[in-house]
Parts: C-alpha cells; structure tokens; sequence
C-alpha cells in the first residue's frame, strides 16, 4: 500500500513553496495567490484541500479541480474572515474601522441580524467555518511542540458584573498572578469582572506583587464595565507593559455587548456560545476556580462536574470552589456536588475555600489524573 503524505496545514505562500510541486493531502488556508503566478498545471493536487484561498483566474480554479483538489471558496461580504489561521488579539478587535465602530463592534452587530433560527445558509456556514478556525489556531496554542501533550491550563471563572474594586476580583487577580507564575496557561471567558481580573492577574505573572496592586487601583477608578473610562484605565496598564505572561481568552458574540478585556494575550472568539463554553471547560484540564457568580456561572459549574463524572474528557480534574458563603450559605452548590460524586473518581477533587492562596495551592496539590481502566 502505497504510503499517504503526512498532512500540512499551509498557511503562506512561503510555506507553500516548500513543497516542491507535490501539494496531495495538505490544506492550504487563506492563502491570496492573485498576484503569484503559479504553473498550477505541473502540480500534484490529489486530496488537497484549499480553504479560503484568492486565485488569479477561474482557470486556475479549474485546473486545480480537475487534479482533484477540493476548494472551499473564498465567501465575500462578511466583516470576518472565516478562514482565519490564527486567534484574535485585543488589539485587532478594538482596531477602529471606517465607519467608527471598532472590528469587534461591526462583527457584533453583524451576528446580531443573523444569530436567530431564520440566519441565510451561507451565513450559518461561514459561523461554523470561523469556529473551526478558532478550534484548529486554539489546538496549535495549546499543544507543547516537544512532548505533544497540551499544555498545562487553569480555567477561572466567575460573575461577568464584578466590579474591579470587588475583593473576589483582587482574590482572582492574586490567584492568577500565582498560578501563571507556576507556569500554568491561564484561560478565561474573556469579558469583565473576574474574566478580566483573571487575565489581568496572569499577564502581571512576571512582575511583582506591589506592580499588580498598582494595577488593581488604576482600573478602580471604572468599577464596572459600563462606566466612563473602562477600558481607558485599563489601556494606562497596558501601555505601562506592555509585554506580559501570556494567558489565553475565549470569549463569544453571543455576549458581543460585553468588552473583551485587553490582558489575555491570545483570543479565540466564537459565534457559538455552546462550543465556545463546552472548549473552555474541556481545556481546563489542570483544573477551574470558581469565583462568585451567577447563572452562567453555575450552568458552567454542573456542566464541568458532568464532565467529572462521566469521564467525558478522560482527565478527572480539580473543582475549586473560592467563596464560602457563596457556594455554601447563599446556594447549595457545593453540597449538592459533593452527594453527587459520592463514590466517584472526582470525589476527592472538588475543594471550598475563602483565600487565593489556598486555591492556588489546591491546584499544585492535586494534579488530574486518568481514572484507572478495570
């Protein structure tokens, strides 16, 4: 049997180059070959696959089917690129376009028309393509290049309306901070609240404790991410570092109404709120503290602990609940979740505490673990 190329994904045309007239089994993604002139002809094209790409002439188009290539068209029209082959930053997104409105804003607005059952085909099909581009660039982010195993990765979640000057924002911040100097990739939903003092804690990693009080202070003065100057605060922080510890973002147009907070260094948006919820949970695989929150919170927490319990993922992970009152007085989450993993693999992995230090030090603690096959 003959021995199948290993498959490439080809992003430039530099990359391309490289392959020396034999493309059969590679993927080319949004590549714009309008102003290079290839003998297409000469090449072997059985299998590939070209998503997105811009050709000179429909004749190239052609020629390239007939050697049995399959070409995903490029989809004009659209204020995204589906094809994209890498994640977003908060700079591209707050990028000011010509009509005012910033990139993020135009493709929010855009989403809004066309996220409800009556969405045109073609529009469905370009979402679905992006959030696949998002997986694919989220892959490439996550993956150790020398073991091939995923990076290690905390997830943090809590209320998307807690104010900067609240103390479980600061306890987040502290946690982070923490975590990401122990060299764990930090992941959140993206927007505000304790998304952002997630990202904000993990991106100071490498700075001292009194650079992150300073910060915690510059953004009080905008508690809340509807008041004048939010995101203004935040920029004094970034344009005072502006390299920081990389962490990760994964936030949705679903909820495009709220800010993406400029820490993260890496954003993989969505339009699909259920994919983009089920992945961060997924990938959390080191563990997720939970902060305060409020329905969307704990949807996330069962939706984890389903994962937990069924070995959906293969890792059992830690639970980590930060708020005491929250979690035990004001609802009965953590008892509930208890009495469902009695006699379960993650029993011993769900934890309840009031202090950062103890939830950072529940995670270097208790690694996740693979439940032994009988």
């Amino acid at each position: 049997m003959k021995k199948q190329s290993p498959i490439y994904e080809i992003e430039t045309v530099l990359q391309y180059k490289h392959h020396a007239y034999d493309l059969r089994h590679q993927v080319l993604q949004g590549i714009n070959f309008t102003d290079a002139d290839i003998p297409w002809e000469y090449y072997q094209c059985e299998n590939t696959v070209f998503l997105g790409c811009q050709f000179a002439q429909q004749s190239h188009i052609n020629i390239l089917l007939e050697k049995g290539a399959l070409i995903f068209p490029h989809i004009k029209g659209l204020p995204y690129d589906p094809y994209r082959s890498c994640l977003y930053s908060w700079q591209e997104l707050i990028q000011i376009t010509e009509n005012g409105k910033s990139k993020d804003e135009v493709i929010y607005d855009h989403f809004c028309k066309s996220r409800h059952w009556a969405t045109p085909i073609l529009e469905t099909l370009a979402q679905s393509i992006h959030d696949h581009s998002m997986d694919d660039s989220l892959r490439e982010l996550l993956l150790d290049p020398e073991t091939k195993q995923q990076r290690a990765t905390v997830g943090i979640m809590g209320g998307h309306s807690t104010l900067r000057t609240d103390p479980y924002f600061k306890k987040i911040a502290k946690a982070a901070w923490l975590l990401a100097k122990e060299g764990f990739l930090i992941a959140s939903g993206g927007g505000p609240g304790i998304m952002e003092a997630s990202n904000l804690g993990a991106y100071l990693a490498n700075e001292s404790l009194n650079t992150l009080d300073w910060a915690l202070k510059t953004i009080a003065v905008a508690p809340h991410y509807t008041d004048e100057g939010y995101v203004e605060a935040a920029r004094q922080i970034v344009e005072k570092i502006p390299t920081g510890t990389e962490s990760l973002a994964i936030p949705t147009w679903f909820y495009g109404h709220e800010p993406s907070n400029l820490f993260a260094t890496a954003i993989a948006k969505y339009f699909s709120n259920s994919i983009r919820e089920d992945t961060l949970l997924t990938i959390a695989i080191n563990g997720i503290i939970y902060a305060p929150g409020s329905a969307g919170t704990t949807q996330e927490i069962f939706q984890d602990a389903a994962q937990n319990h069924y070995g959906t993922v293969d890792w059992y992970s830690p639970m980590v609940f930060l708020g005491k009152k929250r979690y035990t007085e004001d609802t009965k989450i953590f008892e509930t979740l208890k009495e469902l993993a009695e006699g379960k693999a993650y029993q011993q992995l769900l934890f309840l505490t009031d202090t950062a230090e103890d939830a950072v030090d529940c995670i270097l603690k208790n690694k996740p673990f693979k439940e032994q096959k009988k």
